[in-house]
């Protein structure tokens, strides 16, 4: 590149001296310029540099890795409650339980990050409110540089920045359900003081909901007789939350800058339900053994979590780069439930109290330098090491007397390190053809002692990555991307612990039914190992609009799932079915992903609407198979065959009014867990729509729905028991809409 300037610059002088010299008739003398009065000042000169911030589809573009980014502009523009709203319009992402979930698969696949750092047990994205976002990075697939624990892809949570400018936000929010009104706010300080810029955002809400279920069971009961009984039940939810998230930047001198930030987040939460059971006395005369048919409870507790960090970054003059960073995070959760039952005669038979409590901390520290190389080349390594402890007790006491003898109040104490080195390239092969190339190796060691009793767990893995782009014109408009990665699905603390959970119907005096399994972990999983193969075209338009058609291929080895088996355990005097995690042969996961947005007029010119709205849709279509359970439906847990995306948004000539809606659909399907037991889900369908009056360019007041459609959810779980009998467990849950006044305004 630069010999190319040097030679530019070379022409450009010889054909200027070739004009001053050149043969031929020589030039017609030029008239000198009267010469100006000795005593007059000199006429200052006026340079004017104009430049243009990219948008989040040119910075799409630029990517040496496929990302989608969701900038302030996106974030502005809607103005919506929480960064969970915001990603319900991404293409490719689905949310279940408010967990955001790339390429269909299920828990533990998306890699979720704050700030380039993995998000803290109990994190929640609802309750994070757009207003301190900065932007959001989606990327399909692992990099080199953040954790191989991203077999879906990865979602990075970039908080506000220190400003460059001065900054004023307030923004204030009513929402409604069906049972009450909630605030909500949000607000901003920031400004630059000279070589200090500093930024302040806070926001509290308070949240409001609830849902009626039904549910029909055909199960056995303690003594193993059948039972069949119906469920009506009614949930109501509600709590409060606040979140701060400073962050101050300083430049040392013109090439380093120190920034330290901090992020403060808590929220409390409350449930309360009813639960009436009838029962059918017909099938084995199971109801003299049912514990209780009218069950009241009342659930509380909180979550909350202080992250501190400082960065230090440092520019040298030949274009090498220098970050480093150092962070801690504590954070804390309790939770108690009390159950209250009552007996088909109305005395009470069930006083159920179940306790929790945990806290973990972590220490960080990550690096990268970055050094171009020759022309072509930009070489970076880098470490990313953590370690963290977290301690956790649990208690359940029913009439009076521990569940689990020996087991209860016990402490829990888990230590995990993790420790990465990591190097890439971004190599301009040639004018348009580029290239990422990354190797990563990284170990994972969880140490815990349970009742005096040490268990270790080792795993490292070593995870290559190459991403390879070609442009076919020069404009870069129309892009070829092509990804060949391994990444890694690690087993969470959880899993590897080996302490039981009981299933609170069975007590452990008497078995339980297959269907109904007590829950415990494995020491000895392993990390799922996982290839990837990514093919993409996109096309990016004149206005902004991309249209773009991908392909992948995930081969898993080392699979885990859960096997539901009859055993002698040590806490129970008879045989229980226990439901354990382990790891299988492995699985395939294919999909095809369609995605579309821009302007109406640069998509479709011929279309019966206004030529200035934006309109978008993607479809993703994803088929799996578990090499070790049998088919039909032998699927990944949690995918769905295939998802459907379309949403709009408008303004007004004079862009007073703007208004817009999303609807998202999921189709009904059933998953075959195991070889006897089978889960079965209803289709999902989502509505939300808003409407936006802006008063100026700093003022908007915005009305939405979500949930307009009332969603339904249905999930059936049926288990084959050896002698031919089939147990089953319907669940039907309905929860309402939900509307959202607010004002936001800029100073």
């Amino acid at each position: 590149m630069i010999l190319r300037h040097a030679l530019l610059g070379a022409t450009c002088c010889a054909v200027l001296e070739a004009a001053a010299q050149g043969g031929g008739a020589a030039p017609a003398p030029v008239p000198a310029p009267p010469a100006a009065p000795a005593d007059a000042a000199p006429v200052p000169q006026r340079i004017e540099i104009r430049g243009e911030v990219d948008s989040d589809t040119e910075r799409r573009r630029r990517e040496p890795v496929a990302t989608s980014v969701v900038g302030r502009d996106e974030l502005d523009r809607y103005n919506d409650p929480s960064v969970a709203d915001v990603l319900r319009r991404q293409p490719g992402v689905n949310l279940q339980g408010g967990n955001p979930r790339l390429r269909g698969l299920g828990a533990g696949y998306t890699l979720i990050l704050v700030n380039g750092e993995p998000a803290p047990p109990g994190f929640s994205l609802e309750n994070l409110p757009p207003s301190q976002v900065e932007r959001i990075e989606i990327t399909k697939g692992p990099t080199a540089q953040h954790s191989a624990q991203a077999v879906a892809g990865t979602i990075n949570i970039i908080l506000r920045e220190p400003p460059r400018q001065r900054q004023r936000e307030l923004g204030v929010r009513l929402g409604y359900t069906q049972y009450r009104v909630v605030p909500a706010f949000n607000a901003l300080w920031a400004d630059r003081f000279g070589a200090v810029s500093v930024s302040l955002p806070v926001s509290g809400y308070r949240w409001h909901g609830g849902a009626v279920h039904d549910s029909a069971r055909l199960t056995r009961d303690p003594r193993g007789a059948l039972l069949r009984a119906s469920v009506d039940g009614l949930d109501r939810w509600w709590g409060g939350g606040a979140s701060f998230g400073p962050r101050v930047g300083v430049r040392l001198d013109a090439n380093t800058t120190l920034e330290g930030s901090a992020f403060v987040q808590r929220h409390d939460f409350n449930s309360a339900g009813r639960n009436l059971s009838v029962v059918d006395e017909t099938v084995g005369n199971g109801s003299r053994f049912v514990p209780s048919v009218d069950d009241r409870w009342r659930h509380a507790g909180f979550w909350e979590m202080a992250r501190t960090g400082a960065s230090l970054t440092r520019r040298f003059d030949d274009g090498a780069r220098l970050e480093a960073r150092v962070g801690a995070q504590s954070s804390r959760s309790r939770w108690a439930t009390h159950v209250d039952g009552l007996d088909a005669a109305g005395v009470q038979t069930l006083t159920r109290d179940v306790g929790f409590a945990a806290r973990e901390q972590v220490g960080t520290t990550s690096g990268k330098f970055t050094q171009p190389w020759r022309e072509d080349h930009t070489l970076a390594a880098g470490w990313d090491l953590e370690a963290k402890r977290r301690t956790e007790t649990r208690t359940s006491v029913e009439n009076g007397r521990p569940q689990l003898e020996g087991f209860e109040a016990r402490p829990f104490d888990a230590e995990v390190s993790r420790l990465a080195a990591f190097v890439q390239d971004e190599w301009q092969i040639a004018p348009r053809w580029s290239a990422y190339l990354g190797l990563r190796g990284e170990s994972i060691t969880t140490t815990s002692v349970d009742q005096g009793v040490e268990l270790r767990s080792r795993s490292s893995v070593v995870t290559p990555v190459l991403h390879l782009n070609h442009r076919f014109k020069a404009d870069g408009r129309d892009l070829l991307r092509a990804s060949l990665t391994r990444s890694y699905k690690a087993p969470d603390l959880a899993a590897l612990m080996a302490r039981p959970t009981i299933n609170s119907a069975y007590p452990v005096s008497a078995a339980n039914p297959e269907i109904s399994p007590d829950r415990t972990g494995n020491p000895a999983l392993q990390p799922e190992l996982a290839t990837g193969l990514d093919i993409a075209l996109e096309r990016y338009l004149p206005r902004g609009g991309v249209v773009s058609a991908g392909l992948f291929h995930r081969r898993i080895r080392g699979l885990i799932r859960h096997a539901v088996t009859l055993e002698t355990v040590p806490w129970a005097g008879v045989p229980r079915w226990v439901s354990r995690p382990v790891n299988l042969a492995g699985a395939t996961s294919t999909g095809v992903e369609l995605e579309l947005k821009g302007r109406v007029d640069e998509l479709w010119r011929a279309a019966p609407l206004p030529p200035a709205m934006t309109v978008r849709a993607s479809l993703s279509a994803y088929r799996s198979t578990v090499q070790d359970i049998p088919g039909p439906d032998n699927r990944l847990e949690q995918q769905q065959p295939w998802s459907l995306n379309l949403g709009f948004d408008h303004r007004t000539a004079g862009q007073a009014l703007g208004f817009g809606a999303n609807l998202g659909f999921t189709p009904g399907y059933a998953t075959q867990q195991t070889a006897a037991q089978r889960r079965s889900v209803g289709r999902a369908r989502s509505l939300d729509a808003y409407v936006v009056l802006s008063f100026s360019r700093d003022a908007h007041l915005r009305l939405s729905g979500s949930n307009l459609l009332r969603s339904t959810s249905r999930t059936l779980l049926q288990t084959q028991e050896t002698g031919g009998v089939l147990l089953s467990d319907d669940q039907l849950r309905v929860q309402h809409a939900s509307w959202n006044l607010g004002l936001q305004l800029k100073f």
